[in-house]
């Protein structure tokens, strides 16, 4: 049977969106769903449980902040037609790749209020509560493998000046996919790749963003913008510019372009770092970052290593 739930509530939200501030009684939600009163209340607790900004009256329910919502309704098209809303799944990414392959069009996105077991790099914990910006693009770009790591790249330059032309952040990028404020984590990457033949049938490229939400529990010292200005701030409108300086960023893929602009923004070059990969653990200068994405550390000894993939830390 299918699980009607996200459905449903995704019908309530847009009408609530819909009529703005003016209250939307049970009844009429009820009418509107198929389901009864007492089944209504159960999804605005369940929403208002999962951050969504959700008022009660006596004349029924409204929205108390519609720029913060990430509803399709929200968006102009043709991006309302690529959004996929959930308030509530494991991953963006688990669902990501199950629309991949059912055919999702290229510069898809999945957007979700709340993940249950959200995860970064190495398979690490990602803490993502509500007033954060949960969200994995779903990219199926005419390309070879060998070219994916340039989408990821790309994704982390495009985060990063759009959260400086909106908000004035002077977000640094850190190999190989996280975005640093303040020299605190701000946002993190990850990305998936399922391949045909010899070309990518899809790549996913998942982003967590610290927007409204506070993420000073997590284990490694990390940050928000809301933290950072002071004041809450839209993620409808982060999310529409990003992924706007994305697509005009992947329109013609050029690598030297992409990783000379991703060099002029970043952190980790001139800066002693300790990169974990499967197999060893290498402390020394990273020196550079290559048009490949490699990353050249020079160790105590002046001997350079080439890494490919790994953890990056700085010193």
């Amino acid at each position: 049977m299918v699980n009607q739930t996200p459905h449903i509530r995704q019908l309530i939200l847009e009408r609530l969106y819909t009529e703005k501030r003016r209250p939307v009684s049970g009844v009429q939600l009820s009418d509107l769903t198929g389901i009864s009163r007492v089944a209504i209340w159960k999804h605005m607790h369940a929403l208002k449980k999962n951050g969504l900004p959700i008022e009660s009256s006596p004349k029924g329910y409204f929205l108390s902040d519609r720029e913060n919502l990430i509803l399709p309704a929200c968006f102009d098209p043709p991006l309302a037609d690529r959004i996929h809303y959930f308030p509530q799944v494991t991953t963006t990414m688990d669902k990501a790749r199950e629309l991949a392959r059912k055919g999702a069009p290229h510069l898809s996105c999945v957007v979700a209020e709340h993940q249950t077991k959200g995860r970064g790099r190495l398979n690490r914990r990602w803490a993502s509560d509500p007033g954060g910006l949960w969200i994995t693009l779903i990219l199926t770009p005419d390309a070879p493998p060998g070219l994916a790591y340039l989408y990821n790249f790309a994704a982390s330059l495009s985060l990063s000046l759009t959260l400086d032309a909106l908000f004035g952040l002077d977000t640094r990028v850190k190999w190989p996919n996280d975005l640093l404020l303040e020299g605190k984590k701000l946002a993190g990457l990850l990305s998936e790749i399922e391949t045909r033949a010899d070309m990518i049938r899809y790549l996913l490229v998942g982003i967590g963003i610290n927007v409204n939400n506070d993420p000073s529990s997590t284990a490694f010292e990390a940050i928000s913008i809301s933290q950072a200005l002071g004041r809450p701030v839209s993620r409808k409108e982060i999310l529409a510019q990003f992924i706007q300086k994305f697509s005009d960023r992947i329109r013609h893929l050029d690598a030297a372009g992409i990783m000379a602009a991703w060099k002029q923004r970043t952190s980790t070059i001139g800066t002693r770092v300790r990169v974990e990969t499967r197999h060893q653990i290498i402390e020394g200068l990273a020196t550079d970052v290559d048009e490949a994405g490699t990353l050249w550390v020079k160790d105590a000894g002046h001997q350079m290593h080439k890494i490919i993939y790994g953890d990056c830390f700085h010193a």
